[in-house]
């Protein structure tokens, strides 16, 4: 089911009304005067939220290292030389 909205509140929240279409797949209808003169939906259709369970066939879709794996493991052993320590004490507290 859609919702609706009057023609004042879609200009002051356009933003927000098109991020709830994007990415809610959310439809409205535009009143003005009380009556419907205009409707914003989705083009397509939006992205289902994934779950821990879609990684592994996530995994398996990416691109194998083949010859570049040795050097991949080399570049970041040598990240990993040079991180910076994590402080003892949290900053935020």
């Amino acid at each position: 089911m859609g919702k609706t909205v009057s023609a004042t509140e879609a200009v002051r929240k356009f933003s927000e009304i098109l991020n709830s279409i994007k990415y809610r797949g959310n439809h409205y209808t535009v009143l003005r005067g009380g009556k419907p003169v205009a409707s914003i939906s989705p083009v397509e259709t939006p992205l289902r939220e994934r779950t821990l369970g879609d990684i592994k066939a996530l995994l398996k879709k990416l691109p194998r290292l083949g010859d570049e794996a040795e050097k991949f493991e080399e570049d970041l052993k040598e990240i990993i030389k040079h991180q910076p320590l994590m402080p003892e004490k949290n900053r935020w507290e």
